[in-house]
């Protein structure tokens, strides 16, 4: 049996502090300094094999991601659009699909409207519109995107940046008593590139609000100083994202360092942490990493954050190591589950710790934590509830039985108002 498909609800806290913007309608989704920061991810399956971007883009969904973007570079993918949405809602998944056009967007658009009215929003690249015809081109995406009531991220690339604006301020800076140096230039060409374009699209009639700008560059230093400058100068929401960030530790760390920088000063609206995946890898990574940078920082909770100790000499067997783990991974198993039954449960704290050092006290913080025994103690693991001794776990089965603890746990302190349907854990995926 099918159910109705939702764009997933969007939960969390905006920061006092927060730079203001106006808000921005992404298929459902508010995009604004009103609502909380949103996870976006991108597919990497070729878009015209419509069941395998379907598939992925459920992936990604039920991972946690808010917004899915997909290419669209040729005909056969703008014609894969309408299956993939019909696909996707036939499963209940109802994640917003965005359309990223490069080149010939302006055509896919116009050729493919069936795809134009289901995509949610546009990203158009400023820098590859084309030359000849760069305002006219688009115009054109603009124009389909009023006509179809959608909004359009203008997103400005270092790499593939308007080679004539960049040219003219290079010509304007070496002509003045005091040039600035290349890198300066280049981060006032990428801020002029989207909000020039900007200025155009609201000439052509696409309203303020269904604005979206980004400046994505590959280092850490250049995303935070052309992003500070962007939101300085404008009250368009923020995407934002290191471009290229890479493979592994590398893309992770650095995307880390960029977006948490930006986030604790107020700046962003939306995130993508673009990582390059292992061959065969999990594309749900980025979503992971996006999340737990926004729940690091205290701006929203999207999981049950367990805390374990690194492991010394006086926990030399991994059992502790393996039952964090396994923790872990059935706390991110249970969740699409628990949060439509369970309202708050993201914001759960579980402690699993390997000896006594440190063990009892971090048990005690969390709201419900476990202290293993190191080498040579006491094979006996205390279990903590609330601050408090609750009871003492024994023997081969510590893992399961605490796992049933936890159950009972969730079960009492976020009640909900019972069962979910299976339409309510495919919204909440």
């Amino acid at each position: 049996m099918n159910h109705p498909a939702v764009a997933p609800a969007v939960s969390g806290t905006t920061r006092p502090d927060r730079r203001r913007t106006v808000s921005v309608d992404v298929g459902g989704v508010p995009v604004g300094s009103d609502h909380p920061v949103v996870v976006q991810s991108m597919t990497n399956t070729d878009t015209a094999d419509d069941d395998a971007t379907a598939i992925q883009v459920a992936q990604l969904a039920h991972a946690g991601s808010e917004l899915v973007r997909v290419t669209v570079n040729t005909d056969a993918a703008a014609a894969a659009v309408p299956e993939i949405v019909r696909k996707l809602r036939a499963l209940g998944v109802g994640v917003p699909v965005i359309g990223d056009f490069h080149y010939n967007g302006h055509k896919l658009l116009v050729d493919h409207p069936e795809a134009a009215r289901l995509l949610a929003k546009y990203r158009i690249n400023p820098g590859n519109v084309g030359s000849k015809h760069h305002d006219a081109n688009f115009q054109t995406i603009v124009r389909v995107a009023i006509e179809n009531d959608k909004p359009v991220r203008i997103g400005v690339n270092w790499g593939s940046l308007d080679q004539q604006l960049l040219t003219d301020l290079m010509d304007a800076n070496a002509a003045t008593a005091e040039p600035r140096d290349s890198r300066a230039v280049m981060i006032e060409a990428m801020v002029e590139s989207a909000l020039r374009s900007a200025e155009l699209a609201e000439e052509t009639g696409l309203p303020h609000e269904r604005i979206i700008l980004s400046a994505k560059v590959s280092g850490v230093r250049d995303l935070v100083d052309v992003y500070r400058i962007l939101a300085g100068r404008c009250d368009y929401p923020l995407h934002l994202g290191l471009t290229e960030a890479g493979l592994g530790t590398k893309g992770i760390i650095a995307s880390t360092a960029g977006l948490s920088i930006l986030l604790n000063e107020g700046i962003g609206d939306t995130i993508r942490v673009s990582l390059t995946p292992a061959p065969g890898g999990d594309r749900t990574e980025e979503v992971q990493v996006a999340q737990q940078v926004l729940q690091s920082l205290g701006l929203r909770s999207f999981l049950p954050q367990v805390s374990a100790c690194p492991g010394c000499g006086r926990t030399t067997s991994t059992f502790f190591q393996e039952m964090a783990r396994d923790i872990q991974d059935y706390l991110r198993e249970r969740m699409p589950e628990w949060r439509a039954v369970h309202p708050g449960v993201e914001e759960l704290r579980v402690a699993v710790m390997g000896c006594v050092v440190n063990g009892p006290g971090e048990s005690k913080h969390a709201d419900i934590g476990i202290s293993l025994p190191g080498t040579f103690e006491q094979p006996v693991a205390p279990v903590f509830v609330d601050g408090k001794l609750d009871r003492t776990l024994r023997g081969e089965a510590i893992v399961p039985e605490f796992l049933a603890l936890l159950e009972a746990y969730v079960d009492r302190r976020y009640p909900g108002s019972g069962a979910a349907t299976p339409a309510e854990v495919s919204a909440t995926s």
